[in-house]
């Protein structure tokens, strides 16, 4: 159905990264002051089944699901990765602001784009490179104005937004390879990612109320299905590009985390940030590199 829409990478990109700013604004307010392993398995579960609800009505279910023992072994791999990820992410969201939160995880195209040249060759153009400085400039002052909160590097929820930040990173290099190299489709990646995910985080979480860990009590919030809904549909846009021959991944890490800007937008105005106007400064070179990407 994508194909019939869009022709290239850069539009479907562009959307993926508008869905992941409001995801990222569902995400905070998810796990706002709550237990965050149950809500992060509701919310991949409602994704989950959102996504299998798709393919049946597209009437394709068995042709996407259906794989090897090899293949489903190597996205089981990304699914743990992922989830790995994702637990240090929704962590750190629920102690961090999300308007220093978003812009640090959205640091994670530097490591693809390192992970980009020494795996794949991707050598940007010079125009391409400008636009990356640009956009790493902005992620540099996002660091420094954070400090002005208090959140330096030593504040737990920033080892764990960085760790999860360069688990992500890890995640998209391992895309390219599934995508580009072994050439599954991309629909396929996306299911078994989904369900396997589903059943990580639910053994993850049953371990930890087995061990009888103490933390948050969980408080149900429709944010949480809304999150995983999000997700999935900036995801198969993100897919959709990444399949794309032409499209390098370290182009398509930068310009998916430009999702920071819808998420500091929406942050200010329902979560009451602080220091808007500089951070406001950062966001502009993000956004200006964006646009030198795209053009």
């Amino acid at each position: 159905m994508l194909d019939a829409i869009f022709s290239g990478w850069a539009v479907p990109i562009l959307l993926s990264a508008l869905g992941l700013g409001f995801y990222d604004v569902c995400k905070k307010d998810a796990v706002r002051d709550n237990s965050v392993m149950p809500v992060l398995f509701f919310a991949t579960l409602s994704g989950s089944l959102f996504f299998i609800l798709l393919t049946l009505c597209g009437g394709n279910f068995r042709e996407i699901a259906a794989c090897s023992a090899a293949t489903w072994w190597r996205l089981l791999g990304k699914s743990a990765l992922v989830g790995s990820s994702w637990v240090c992410v929704y962590y750190a969201m629920r102690d961090l602001p999300i308007s220093i939160a978003a812009p640090v995880r959205a640091s994670s195209p530097v490591w693809t784009l390192i992970g980009g040249i020494l795996l794949f060759g991707e050598i940007p153009t010079l125009i391409q490179a400008a636009g990356m400085v640009l956009i790493f400039a902005g992620y540099y002052f996002f660091a420094v104005f954070g400090k002005t909160e208090g959140f330096s590097l030593k504040h737990h929820g920033m080892y764990l937004i960085l760790l999860g930040t360069l688990l992500g990173a890890s995640s998209a290099l391992y895309d390219r390879y599934l995508l580009g190299v072994l050439n599954i489709p991309r629909a396929t990646v996306q299911f078994w990612f989904s369900v396997d995910l589903v059943f990580l985080l639910g053994i993850s979480w049953l371990i930890r109320r087995c061990i009888g860990t103490k933390g948050r009590p969980f408080v149900w919030r429709w944010s949480i299905v809304a999150t995983g809904i999000l997700l999935i549909i900036a995801d198969a846009l993100y897919f959709y590009a990444a399949s794309k021959p032409e499209a390098q991944i370290s182009i398509l890490s930068l310009m998916r985390r430009s999702n920071c800007i819808v998420s500091f937008t929406l942050g200010v105005w329902v979560f009451k940030d602080r220091n808007i106007k500089r951070k406001a400064f950062a966001l502009a070179l993000i956004l200006a590199g964006v646009a030198v990407l795209v053009l």
